[in-house]
């Protein structure tokens, strides 16, 4: 999934947070979630029957292969794509409310940053769209808790992959959103430069805490990041499993060579193989 500057996360109208119904339940709620398209041979089925729950402040990843919906849902979740059947609500709210409050935050694999802005205008850019002045506390806090201190003037053109998929974040961070949906941040880095971007990630979530929403293909990422896994299987979208991850945290990158993480590894690929928890076949 790409983002354009038209992004309407950033065009939409605002309405203060205080206006949200937030006596409707807590964190991710989505309920028997299906998406159509429209195609020549009659409706495409993105998604059919997704329910899953994650409680406030939550890691969950979405892990599946290619055409398992995992983006569509993200777009659900990001009120850029209408479910056909199904409700969706975040800490009590629909996803349009959570967008026009504000409190949704996106990044994506392509950091898409504006090349004429500095690392501390593009991290802005959302207030600024609103006409909102940007405290500058909040803003040294965001470029020191991802890691580029140093760099506030530099422009995209002069920072690693890394370093602009620190700023995209931090510029998804900057309303402070109760979500945050991230669609494969990581996925156009190198093996070594992924193991430390999860390492801050993890770091920078631990601080903020939004419930977060990752799409990804590597189990690994899955697995050391979140505590829920939920693995989906295609033709139509759907969730095979869900899959607690009972890791302690902080989790060092020393946890990649333990045998707990070998065995959670191992579990979530027989089930991402259709074999289930004991080399079983898995029902379609």
């Amino acid at each position: 999934m790409t983002v354009t500057v038209a992004d309407p996360v950033l065009d939409v109208a605002s309405a203060p947070a205080a206006e949200l119904d937030q006596e409707r339940g807590d964190g991710l709620d989505v309920r028997g979630l299906t998406v159509d398209y429209p195609s020549r041979k009659g409706a495409f089925r993105a998604l059919e029957g997704v329910t899953i729950s994650a409680r406030r402040g939550s890691f969950t990843a979405l892990l599946g292969p290619s055409g398992c919906g995992k983006s569509t849902l993200l777009k659900v979740l990001g009120d850029l794509e209408a479910p056909t059947e199904g409700e969706v609500r975040v800490n009590g709210v629909t996803p349009r409310e959570l967008r026009r409050s504000r409190k949704l935050g996106m990044a994506f694999q392509d950091a898409a940053l504006l090349p004429w802005r500095d690392v501390r205008r593009n991290i802005s850019l959302p207030l600024d769209v609103h006409r909102k002045r940007p405290a500058t506390e909040h803003i040294d806090h965001l470029i020191e808790l991802v890691g580029l201190t140093g760099f506030e003037r530099s422009r995209p053109g002069a920072l690693s992959g890394g370093m602009r998929q620190r700023v995209a974040i931090a510029r998804a961070l900057v309303n402070d959103p109760d979500l945050l949906l991230l669609d494969e941040p990581f996925g156009a880095l190198d093996e070594l430069l992924r193991q430390t971007m999860c390492l801050e990630l993890q770091r920078i979530w631990m601080d903020q805490t939004p419930t977060t929403v990752l799409v990804t293909h590597s189990v690994a990422e899955a697995v050391f990041l979140a505590d829920e896994i939920v693995v989906m299987g295609a033709k139509p979208g759907r969730v095979l499993e869900v899959v607690p991850v009972d890791l302690p945290r902080p989790r060092s990158a020393d946890l990649l060579d333990s045998p707990e993480f070998h065995a959670m590894t191992a579990k979530v690929g027989r089930i991402l193989a259709g074999r289930g928890e004991r080399g079983v076949e898995a029902p379609a």
